[in-house]
């Protein structure tokens, strides 16, 4: 059993299946949390074949532990089911925009992370793949997604094989805002990063990068402007292509 206050990302797995009663059980047990009309506008595609994992390991900039893991879960935001359900049942569905992609996307991301509290409870370890929606084309194309579903998180699944160290956060004063949302000033980012900033990993993480600043290393090496341009521009092609953002 875990505590939340001690979770860890698992990216290397031992052996261990991950046994199919016990995954059904926690996806079952996952469809409690909230959905947006308890409509359910998700979908999960278990991967475990070998050759499937190799297959969408390129869309997750080939990070290892997408063919090592026992299981990796692609979550969809689908408005597929719901659309279908009304179609043959003499309703006119209007679920091909992008409010509805940000409900289904909502609702996907809600079961993806309950379904993470509760893997991690039974001692699974996990990984969350931001990279879901730097490349969603290839993984559309990988697991035949139709019209409506489009992937917004992927877990990689097993028994851990480390205990790697937990990861800094920033105050929760960083976060909370009373009543009305407070902007920063030059003062509160020096005290809210400050721990942060003085933590000797991340020191380190900048002397490696030759940078001035944490900061630095993530807008110039790791979340680039170009990147996230260039990205952005292959995100609204595919949801585009799915059927959630009309043609220009």
């Amino acid at each position: 059993m875990k505590n939340i206050l001690t979770r860890r990302t698992i990216r290397s797995y031992t052996n261990r299946n991950v046994d199919d009663e016990l995954l059904n059980e926690l996806l079952s047990q996952a469809a409690r949390t909230q959905t947006m009309g308890n409509l359910q506008l998700y979908s999960v595609v278990v991967t475990r074949s070998q050759e499937m994992k190799e297959r969408l390991a390129p869309a997750h900039f080939n990070q290892p532990m997408v063919t090592q893991a026992p299981v990796v879960l692609t979550f969809c935001a689908d408005f597929r089911r719901t659309t279908r359900w009304a179609e043959e049942r003499q309703a006119d569905p209007g679920y091909d925009n992008l409010l509805s992609y940000q409900n289904a996307a909502t609702d996907a991301l809600l079961y993806c992370q309950t379904f993470c509290n509760l893997a991690e409870e039974r001692g699974l370890g996990l990984c969350f793949l931001g990279t879901t929606v730097y490349m969603p084309q290839q993984i559309i194309d990988t697991l035949q997604l139709p019209r409506l579903v489009f992937p917004v998180a992927t877990i990689t699944l097993g028994w851990p094989a480390e205990q790697p160290p937990l990861t800094d956060r920033l105050p929760l004063a960083a976060i909370r805002h009373e009543e009305t949302y407070h902007d920063y000033t030059a003062e509160s980012i020096d005290e809210l990063y400050q721990e942060k900033e003085q933590l000797p990993e991340n020191q380190e993480f900048v002397r490696i990068n030759g940078k001035q600043t944490l900061a630095q290393v993530f807008t110039d090496c790791r979340y680039t402007r170009r990147d996230n341009e260039a990205l952005s521009a292959t995100l609204l092609e595919s949801l585009r292509n799915q059927g959630f953002v009309g043609e220009e």
